[in-house]
């Protein structure tokens, strides 16, 4: 069957049509039909099957972290205990604003325990940060190596933390002279952290 043969074919007599004229008709109506077919059901379908599949991988990720918190519960429970009685323990070591007065003297007394010569001892304006605040003293003694030594590791051994800094040793009359500063730390109370949080429009 030539072009001018398939020109002359009417589908009013469809019937009557050569049986390979027939036969290329239904291929095409078949090639039809599975196209509309995959463009209108089996593409949205498997497209929302690899959805469905992206989503039970995410899923089983989530339900894998989920069961190894869950069976660990236990251990961050314990974990998180240790975490409060460490900070209690740490927080036991900073003076509230009541304490810091008799830490100041505690300073003081190691110094004169030692022997030492006090020669300034200017507790200074305190500055405070978001959960503490830090007082610093300006100190300047005078005695033997081995007494200012033996200072700086009695402050060290305060029951309250103090630390030691800008430290100066200068000799002075067979002494030594040595200038510090001397800070202590205290925690805020709520209220004074309270007044340390930026307000709104970021105005203090």
């Amino acid at each position: 069957m030539n072009l001018e043969d398939l020109n002359k074919l009417d589908l009013k007599t469809l019937a009557d049509w050569p049986l390979g004229a027939k036969l290329g008709l239904l291929g095409m109506v078949f090639a039809l039909i599975v196209a509309a077919g995959w463009w209108f059901l089996w593409s949205p379908a498997l497209e929302s099957l690899d959805a469905a599949k992206t989503r039970e991988a995410e899923l089983r990720s989530t339900y894998t972290v989920k069961k190894g918190q869950a069976i660990n519960l236990d251990a961050y429970r314990k974990q998180l205990a240790d975490i409060r009685q460490s900070f209690g323990a740490l927080l036991k070591q900073l003076p509230n604003r009541q304490e810091m007065d008799a830490l100041v003297t505690d300073v003081n007394q190691a110094g004169l325990g030692r022997g030492l010569q006090f020669e300034l001892f200017r507790p200074e304006a305190e500055t405070r940060k978001e959960f503490y605040a830090e007082l610093p003293i300006r100190i300047k003694v005078s005695g033997s190596y081995h007494d200012i030594a033996a200072f700086a590791s009695d402050v060290a051994k305060l029951s309250r933390i103090v630390t030691l800094h800008d430290i100066s040793l200068q000799p002075a009359k067979g002494d030594l002279t040595m200038d510090a500063v001397a800070k202590t730390y205290r925690y805020l109370d709520e209220e004074e952290i309270a007044a340390n949080r930026p307000k709104k429009g970021g105005q203090q």
